[in-house]
């Protein structure tokens, strides 16, 4: 199956939420959050993409992870990425009682496409402390593609991870994660990465992006959010519309995409120091807000 005929059936068989100009929505996707050690890269950004959330949360945001939430392919089990970041997950908990989280899964996290498998280890945790299992996510599902559709204007946006477009990494992710297990989680003590990453092999990159940007033009310049890359991106009105919202792994910083009053925009997290010497979390608009009415087909 190409790429094209990968990314068709991701938005056919995507799940559809109507919004309006008075909704409000923050994207992010690659978290990696794993169990806290070494091979941990969401470990060093937690505090700052806690804080973000916590922000998001209170504003009244709804959260679309578009993919690789959680590194499922360093690690075996999720439990050991709850019990090392459970402050995010009990956040993440509020969202989905409010109806407000909207997850999709990408080749990290694939796993979650077997909803018998998020049944078991989603829904529910055990508290040492009350000796009970409470719930966590109790009736969650996850996607392959989301589309936000404006219930005026009837424009869509299509949200997926963005490995459909890049065949490695979505018809062979169980190899992927049997070497990422081992060889290289362990190599990266070295410093040495894994080279079939489009996020770490520029080349690859280009490639995933280049084939997004084909089945942009052969369906009516839809406007496109993915991940995956890891690489921001924001194109001009005009354009073809392909966004990427980066990731929650950069150094020192987070990157996502916000949905609100109409308009899109880039933003970035990241800890800054007062002249004081205070650090402080802030946020930084990167690209925007553009009108998401400039990216119509006309």
């Amino acid at each position: 199956m190409s790429s094209e005929n990968r990314l068709n059936r991701a938005y056919k068989n995507a799940k559809t939420i109507p919004f309006d100009d008075a909704s409000k929505f923050i994207l992010f996707s690659d978290c990696h959050r794993g169990d806290n050690s070494f091979a941990d890269e969401f470990a060093n950004n937690r505090n700052i993409y806690y804080h973000a959330l916590k922000f998001y949360y209170s504003e009244g945001f709804s959260y679309c992870e578009l993919g690789d939430g959680d590194e499922l392919w360093e690690n075996i089990y999720f439990e050991s990425i709850f019990e090392a970041h459970k402050n995010v997950f009990k956040l993440l908990k509020q969202f989905h009682l409010e109806q407000r989280l909207h997850m999709i899964w990408g080749n990290h996290d694939m796993v979650y496409k077997d909803e018998a498998y998020v049944k078991k280890h989603l829904s529910s945790y055990f508290e040492p402390i009350d000796d009970k299992d409470k719930s966590l996510f109790e009736g969650i599902k996850y996607h392959e593609a989301i589309i936000l559709k404006h219930t005026e204007t009837q424009q869509e946006v299509f949200l997926t991870h963005g490995h459909q477009a890049d065949w490695w990494n979505y018809r062979f992710w169980r190899v992927g994660r049997f070497l990422v297990r081992i060889l290289w989680k362990p190599l990266q003590v070295w410093g040495i990465a894994d080279p079939t990453s489009p996020a770490r092999n520029y080349t690859e990159l280009i490639k995933v992006e280049r084939r997004i940007k084909k089945w942009i033009l052969k369906n009516n310049l839809k406007v496109t959010v993915v991940g995956h890359t890891h690489r921001p991106r924001f194109p001009e009105p005009g354009d073809i519309p392909l966004f990427n919202d980066g990731s929650c792994v950069h150094p020192r910083s987070i990157t996502g995409i916000e949905i609100e009053k109409g308009n899109i925009s880039l933003i970035k997290w990241q800890i800054n120091t007062t002249d004081d010497g205070t650090l402080r979390v802030v946020r930084i608009l990167l690209e925007g807000p553009q009108k998401l009415s400039d990216y119509m087909d006309s």
